[in-house]
């Protein structure tokens, strides 16, 4: 079984239109500590507001619009029609899942790894909107620093983000080496062999699909697809 192309994940999102506490609907504010993120909109319309090296930014999403952000940039899915709809690409398929992301609860959560963990795991969409709106909280906090501040605001978030996956980084690795490092390594081998005029793996043509499943997401409702239990047509 080949990874899905580039080593990435690929997930159909639907935003969520609960309405938070500053009067506007959408997702969970968070971060990626190792992993950059694109989105590609479907339908609908949106904002994407982002805390970063550039400081507080508001980007607006409509159908058609294409855009990345890098790990470490706190991101914030507003849901400005009610039907907002993404196709989401995230890096280092798999590593996510295991504890990349990082959500911007207020500061007593972040410094307490037990607590962050507790308002973490969700069971059901009561709980991942309270999820929601303890992110947002820490978040609306978060951006006004910014703004009086600039990007030096984000400096203790980083690091409470680092002290919260310092100890699973460790088994992240596996990730990244059977995805991206794989494949490149493989891409390599394919230009060497070809400029020898070899196209033996040619030969090796093959096709592959993937169950899709749903879940709670951070941001939304998610469809996704079991890549690692992907299989030849």
């Amino acid at each position: 079984m080949t990874p899905f192309p580039g080593g990435t994940a690929v997930s159909h999102l639907w935003v969520y239109d609960w309405l938070a506490e500053d009067g506007v609907s959408g997702g969970s504010p968070h971060l990626h500590t190792a992993s950059a993120e694109g989105y590609v909109v479907i339908r609908g319309r949106g904002t994407l507001e982002t805390l970063s090296g550039a400081g507080h930014q508001k980007t607006t999403l409509r159908q058609g619009t294409l855009l990345w952000f890098t790990p470490g940039t706190v991101h914030r899915l507003i849901n400005n029609s009610g039907d907002l709809e993404l196709l989401v690409v995230m890096q280092n398929a798999g590593l996510p899942e295991s504890g990349d992301a990082v959500l911007t609860y207020p500061r007593e959560f972040l410094a307490d790894s037990d607590a962050y963990r507790e308002a973490t795991a969700v069971a059901s969409p009561e709980e991942a909107r309270q999820r929601r709106d303890l992110a947002v909280q820490g978040y609306l906090e978060l951006r006004e620093q910014v703004r009086r501040e600039g990007p030096s605001a984000l400096t203790d978030l980083h690091r409470s983000a680092v002290d919260l996956v310092r100890d699973k980084a460790v088994g992240w690795h596996h990730h990244v080496q059977r995805g991206v490092v794989q494949q490149a390594e493989s891409a390599q081998g394919h230009l060497d062999a070809l400029s020898r005029g070899d196209g033996d793996h040619l030969s090796e043509a093959a096709v592959f699909t993937a169950a899709e499943g749903s879940r709670t997401g951070m941001c939304g409702d998610l469809r996704v697809w079991d890549l690692d239990g992907a299989t030849a047509l």
